[in-house]
């Protein structure tokens, strides 16, 4: 009984303490030090959270069944250890029914599970916008990206970033001439995926989300700004070629009078209309009336 009481008090301090600890947490902490999250601000889309809100407790999760099996492991060593003065080997046991239908049955529990939350945010992130407020288009190309935004038909040429001095390092790029995206807060975006010449892949870190963007092949991403603001780095994240590193963009996220004055501005400059696949790199794929055979 006294035993029980000592463990009883010894347990009110701990579960104090954890509860200060979690209380304490900041939001990067409690969103696994993932990008995109700053304390007091709105996550980046309306899908930053869900995403690592999957990443953390699958990791809580497996942190969890990791630490029972380090336990058992360690119990294992410790209890059954050869003794001093022991000799031969320990009885044998073929079969133990309990413990294999336990290592079947909770193995698949977590699988089984991982899955339906995982298809759970997946089919929510995947879900197009049947009336989205924005679509653009993107053209990935090796070293740079296009932008049309199709609603304004305006259009944004993505310039292969060079160094100013020819002595620099190879892929070494000037802030300046980084190709930037536009997107205006607080609406639905569809971004059209599509690539002049071999894959490559779209990737916002701050948005916790990427998608390949295959030649042939149109993808999409769908999700809404928030009122949060900012420049947002952004980067190729499928090795396609020499300078595939200097293959960068930027997205600004901003207020709609400062989207409304950079397309203004794109128009100005004479870039009206839209850039098309004529200027694609591979002219061979299906659909694109290449000779077929001896004619």
């Amino acid at each position: 009984m006294r035993h029980n009481r000592r463990l009883r008090w010894a347990a009110i301090p701990i579960a104090a303490t954890l509860v200060v600890v979690l209380a304490g947490c900041t939001q990067a902490q409690l969103n696994g030090f993932l990008p995109g999250f700053v304390e007091g601000e709105q996550p980046v889309t309306n899908h930053t959270e869900r995403i690592s809100g999957l990443w953390v407790t699958s990791w809580i999760v497996l942190l969890i069944v990791g630490v029972i099996v380090w336990g058992l492991i360690v119990w294992a060593v410790i209890v059954y250890r050869r003794r001093k003065g022991q000799t031969g080997l320990p009885v044998q046991l073929r079969y133990n029914m309990p413990i294999e239908i336990f290592y079947t049955i909770v193995p698949l529990i977590l699988v089984l599970g991982f899955f339906a939350f995982t298809a759970r945010d997946q089919n929510a992130i995947e879900k197009p916008y049947a009336h989205p407020d924005l679509t653009i288009q993107v053209y990935a190309k090796q070293w740079a990206w296009d932008f049309n935004y199709v609603d304004d038909n305006v259009y944004d040429p993505g310039i292969q970033v060079q160094p100013d001095d020819a002595n620099a390092t190879p892929g070494s790029v000037q802030e300046g001439s980084i190709p930037t995206l536009y997107l205006p807060e607080n609406k639905k975006i569809t971004i059209q995926l599509d690539s002049r010449d071999v894959i490559h892949s779209f990737w916002v870190p701050a948005m916790l989300y990427k998608k390949d963007v295959i030649p042939g092949k149109t993808n999409y991403m769908y999700f809404e700004t928030t009122g949060r603001t900012g420049t947002f780095v952004g980067k190729c994240a499928e090795l396609c070629g020499e300078y595939h590193s200097a293959m960068l963009f930027n997205v600004k996220i901003v207020p709609q009078d400062v989207y409304d004055a950079h397309i203004k501005s794109l128009r100005d400059q004479g870039y009206e209309g839209q850039l098309g696949s004529e200027y694609d790199r591979n002219q061979n794929l299906p659909g694109t009336g290449a000779p077929k055979g001896n004619e």
